[in-house]
């Protein structure tokens, strides 16, 4: 079999190191496992790889890091000796084996003879975005698994536009992988032979400063801070990540005098010990802060995810209860609060637009009409926000005003191009001055957004299919739903079809079809005749199918109640899409 062909390759290598033959012999009769780890490698896909952190091609280790950056050296060298000139900038978080991984990339490209940009320690992914532009490198390269639990590591890879790789490079890179071998076919050299080459450049944090002055230029509410700064006190959480440092600092620097942080989780760890999961989506991972702020009597509460480029915070409900705001909640509050600012201090350009993903609440869109402000949809993946910008940078038809994801990503600024939770951060604490000022917190304030523009709520259900068949039931579902066109989500008529696989939106009464406008995508959209939509995606990154149910009523209850519907009917569909022989 090719997969134990594989496993006993990797035995026999003079490469691979003494520690991880041990681990691996330690494997031999578990077949499953070796099955697991040696019948594929790990996909390279726009966002890199992501995996758990072991010995095998289908996992993160020193091997597959190599094997990866070669694929990318081998992109940069077939663009000629000036974009090796040009050079790679690289970055990683607080995980386990980052550095190291980070290291191994550096040095594979330096046997290469690409120039290399590596900071000295841990950077939130958007400084790397920022420093890819800033040194006008060629790509850039950010060890990291945003906010998996602590077993996981990631390879993420940027283009000179500082955004993810596109996905024609992607699919270059990975075409590359199927033709060379993981050991005989990589370069590498030591770290010292690397620094001797005189390739590389070890970035310091001198280099922080030119980055933090790009964030504070996006600030449109400093003079609401000064005006409560007195008063208002807010609580920050790294959750051991690499926002340590840069966070408190800027909040500082924009004013906020009473910036409470959390002892526990200031300290880079990623054994991430006070949570299950650095996911500051999540209210556990922010519990330690609540306990602060319940003992200290603070409103707000903000946390960052390991690598910084997502924002998550808690409020008090109407009961005084902590709660945590969706990423769709945090995003709407935060593009109303620029719309207004940006009016006030006559800022905001008369071609202003917004871009959120697809999947993104409606509820933008209500509020970018009533401003008077463009809005684009685009596919999920910050890269198309970012290559948006770009366009409208060559272009001059839109001014680049706001960008946003569901899952808690948020940019305000041209300076990088991936979403960015500094910037994020001091947005919300100024955005929380401005409230406060109004004597309101930022969870009365959503609500008057809800009177003012629509209720809205959201939810993303993910559901796991593990094992080998995980993804063929993927593919079974999404082909079955294609095969089946609903005409009814629930007891909601479907006025539209949305298929980005096919690029085509069908609508369902006139049988008339249109182009959807954007790049393929396996995305299944029902638009609702009510105004809500339910969304149908496998995960780019995991073996899930996800649904996003994105509801719009005329009350909170009546839209916490359809939200609730919609989801158990959107468990149910997926339940019966999974039969091979399924009929509606």
């Amino acid at each position: 079999m090719a997969y134990k062909k594989e496993y006993q390759k990797w035995l026999n290598s003079s490469v691979v190191n003494d520690e991880m033959k041990a681990e691996l012999r330690s494997l031999e009769n578990n077949d499953n496992e070796l099955k697991h780890r040696f019948s594929s490698m790990l996909d390279f896909g726009t966002a890199g790889l992501r995996g758990i952190m072991g010995a095998g091609l289908n996992n993160m280790n020193e091997y597959t890091v190599r094997y990866a950056t070669q694929g990318l050296s081998d992109l940069i060298l077939q663009n000629g000796a000036e974009a090796a000139k040009k050079g790679v900038c690289i970055a990683y978080d607080s995980r386990l084996n980052s550095v190291e991984f980070a290291w191994e990339a550096a040095c594979n490209l330096s046997a290469n003879g690409i120039a290399v940009y590596i900071f000295d320690e841990l950077r939130p992914t958007p400084e790397l975005s920022f420093a890819i532009r800033e040194f006008g490198a060629i790509a850039g390269i950010n060890i990291t698994a945003s906010h998996n639990p602590k077993e996981y590591n990631g390879y993420k890879v940027y283009w000179e536009d500082g955004a993810q790789l596109p996905p024609e490079h992607a699919k270059q890179i990975s075409d590359r992988l199927q033709k060379l071998d993981i050991f005989a076919d990589v370069k590498t050299c030591s770290k010292e032979e690397a620094m001797n080459k005189g390739l590389i450049t070890v970035v310091g944090k001198d280099f922080d400063e030119k980055y933090m002055e790009k964030v504070l230029g996006e600030s449109v509410g400093s003079t609401y801070v000064n005006k409560v700064a007195d008063d208002f006190r807010m609580i920050y959480s790294p959750i051991h990540g690499t926002g340590y440092r840069i966070v408190p600092e800027v909040l500082t620097r924009l004013g906020i005098k009473h910036l409470i942080t959390v002892p526990e989780q200031m300290e880079p760890n990623g054994l991430f010990p006070t949570t299950k999961s650095p996911n500051p989506e999540e209210k556990e991972a922010l519990q330690i802060a609540i306990q602060l702020a319940e003992k200290e009597n603070v409103d707000l509460i903000v946390g960052t995810d390991p690598d910084a480029d997502r924002v998550g915070i808690v409020v008090r409900n109407f009961d005084g209860e902590y709660v945590t705001l969706t990423g769709n909640q945090i995003g709407v509050l935060l593009l109303d609060y620029l719309i207004q600012s940006r009016k006030a201090n006559g800022t905001l350009a008369d071609n202003a637009v917004v871009i959120k993903s697809i999947v993104s609440s409606n509820m933008a869109k209500a509020i970018a009409e009533q401003n008077h402000v463009a809005m684009m949809d685009v596919l999920t993946g910050f890269k198309f926000i970012g290559e948006k910008i770009k366009e409208f940078e060559q272009t001059n038809e839109h001014t680049f005003l706001f960008g946003f994801e569901e899952s808690n990503g948020y940019l305000a600024g041209t300076y990088a191009r991936d979403k960015d939770a500094i910037v994020a951060s001091m947005l919300i604490a100024e955005m929380a001055c401005y409230y406060q000022l109004q004597n309101m917190t930022l969870y009365e304030a959503l609500f008057t957004l809800y009177k003012k523009y629509g209720y809205f709520d959201e939810k993303v259900v993910s559901i796991t299919l593990s094992g080998l068949d995980g993804i063929e039931k993927i593919k079974t579902i999404m082909s079955n739903l294609r095969e089946n066109v609903l005409t009814s989500i629930a007891t909601i008529p479907v006025t539209k079809v949305r298929d980005y696989k096919t690029g085509k939106v069908t609508n369902i009464s006139t049988s008339e079809e249109s182009s959807t406008g954007l790049p393929i995508a396996d995305v299944l959209f029902y638009e609702l005749e009510d105004g809500s939509s339910f969304i149908v995606r496998p995960s780019g990154t995991e073996p899930k199918l996800k649904l996003y149910i994105m509801v719009k009523a005329d009350s909170h209850e009546e839209a916490l109640k359809k939200k609730e519907e919609l989801v158990t009917y959107g468990k149910s569909l997926v339940e019966k899409m999974s039969q091979n022989d399924v009929l509606i």
